[in-house]
């Protein structure tokens, strides 16, 4: 089980606008799940789909030098753009991989910000990442919350649509869909089997100029939707897209994420025995 190579080429492709958009909208989110999982001193650290470290960064800053962070990604292009950004921390090892096939366990907390719903099977990838950690680690999932980003993909869809004079498409189903309230978040993760689990809603919000709102479709998993089109079609794409925003008023994007922060369970049996070390 490998995750979708669309979105892995897209991140690859949009890596320095991914990069440029963290300021505004990766760190932010990367900041409040490294806090809500809340790594210490000298633990061990599994951020999962890295990405260019908006996570895995402050991660490495609260393990301190006593501790160690992996911080694993498919996109070469971004996992490059980490290295290169996080010099100063040698607490922090990037690896080109695939979370759902990540072999290392015994970690003090796994983490993965807005990666969980690109996983092919997102419940069996999450419940593998759950068993990375050790027994009685932490471990913490970010997500969008319902609502949070959709304008942008509905006048995305829409001007790609009208560009290729093709009918507009609806948003695809995925099991996300239904999990993105604070309820239905905590009993999901519940059954994929943390306990003591605790969701927590980050507001974020977006001041929109014409230049950010594009910024947010290049820089980001919405970028994979151009792929197929020509250049001068994705020339033509951006000026409907902004000029759709405008005509409708949107000057904000609500950007908030729901953080679920859970144990591995301590619990007897081979599953849930204790893991060697990792070794560094």
């Amino acid at each position: 089980m490998s995750v979708d190579d669309r979105f892995t080429r897209a991140f690859d492709t949009a890596s320095s606008d991914f990069d440029r958009l963290a300021v505004h909208l990766w760190n932010p989110i990367g900041v409040a799940t490294a806090a809500a999982a809340a790594p210490t001193p000298g633990n061990r650290v599994l951020d999962a789909c890295c990405g260019a470290g908006a996570s895995a960064k402050p991660a490495a800053r609260l393990v301190g030098p006593t501790g160690h962070v992996d911080a694993i990604d498919l996109s070469t292009a971004l996992i490059g753009e980490l290295a290169r950004s996080a010099t100063d921390l040698p607490q922090l090892h990037t690896h080109v991989a695939d979370a759902t096939e990540w072999p290392n366990d015994g970690y003090d907390v796994v983490q993965a910000a807005l990666g969980i719903f690109f996983f092919p099977d997102m419940s069996a990838g999450t419940r593998h990442l759950i068993t990375r950690a050790r027994p009685g680690g932490r471990v913490g999932f970010t997500i969008w919350r319902r609502g949070a980003m959709e304008v942008a993909g509905e006048h995305l869809r829409a001007a790609i649509a009208e560009v290729t004079g093709t009918p507009t498409p609806t948003r695809p189903n995925h099991p996300i869909n239904d999990l993105n309230h604070s309820q239905a978040f905590h009993a999901w993760l519940l059954e994929q089997g943390l306990e003591q689990v605790s969701v927590v809603e980050h507001e974020h919000r977006l001041s929109l100029n014409p230049d950010l709102a594009w910024l947010i479709i290049t820089g980001s998993g919405f970028v994979a939707a151009l792929a197929e089109l020509a250049p001068s079609d994705i020339d033509a794409v951006r000026e409907c897209y902004i000029e759709s925003l405008a005509r409708a008023g949107v000057t904000e994007l609500d950007a908030t994420t729901l953080i679920g922060v859970g144990t591995r369970p301590v619990a007897a049996g081979p599953d849930n025995a204790p893991s060697p070390p990792i070794r560094r």
